[in-house]
């Protein structure tokens, strides 16, 4: 029985650079799109300093139905893509369970000679980032609801107390839209993860494609523009 280096023989410098790639650069892209230089804010950054106003003027703002609204339909988002990355997580450990058939098809597309462990190694990376975005979406959904008891505290009437509570509930709102962010940047790569079942070239070109699909919706989207359009003061 082959032992695992013999087995990882199987893989090329190809293979090896297109995983170093998809997984740097799914860390740095997160990391600059929550960091980005002060002179080229992200829309994340810009939508956070949205979430601030929004509690500022949910102090006054009387009732207060239509915050809760929008709080039950950001949980409701979390709660769906929770869902669906638990579907693709079923299904990713049902083809590690038929792998001979996942060859079969897969061999329409590539040479299909790769023995069963290959496909096994080429299926985890989509796993891994299933499994991420499903911690993430859990952990955002929570967020939401400290984030609703918060806003629940803050009293009717404006007061120190009440803008202070609603500032904290600003920042775990912030927090939860931050792991929401995560986990859709997870599904994002997690997708271009499977471009390694055709070959390493294809994995390539779909983390290029998907590192420059996200990087244009941060910096350069026309939604960003607006959010940066000015407003009259008052």
């Amino acid at each position: 029985m082959m032992g695992w280096l013999d087995q990882l023989g199987y893989f090329s410098l190809l293979d090896l650079a297109g995983t170093v790639l998809l997984v740097t650069g799914w860390l740095l892209c997160s990391w600059f799109v929550e960091h980005p230089p002060s002179w080229r804010p992200s829309v994340s950054r810009l939508m956070a300093n949205y979430r601030r106003v929004w509690m500022v003027q949910f102090v006054t703002r009387q009732p207060r139905i239509f915050d809760s609204q929008i709080v039950a339909s950001l949980r409701q988002s979390t709660a769906f893509f929770a869902s669906a990355s638990m579907i693709a997580i079923g299904g990713i450990f049902a083809l590690l369970g038929n792998t001979e058939q996942l060859r079969g098809v897969a061999g329409d597309l590539t040479d299909g000679v790769a023995p069963v462990f290959v496909w096994e190694v080429k299926l985890l990376l989509p796993l891994l980032f299933a499994a991420n975005a499903f911690l993430k979406f859990v952990w955002s959904n929570r967020l939401f609801g400290y984030c609703s008891v918060m806003m629940g505290s803050v009293p009717n009437e404006p007061s120190d107390l009440a803008y202070a509570r609603a500032a904290k509930a600003a920042e775990i709102n912030i927090f939860a839209a931050k792991s929401y962010n995560r986990g859709l940047r997870a599904v994002y790569f997690g997708i271009a993860s499977t471009g390694w079942l055709i070959g390493p070239e294809a994995l390539l070109v779909a983390t290029i494609v998907t590192l420059v699909m996200i990087l244009r919706r941060e910096f350069a989207s026309q939604s960003r523009e607006v959010l940066l359009q000015s407003e009259p003061e008052g």
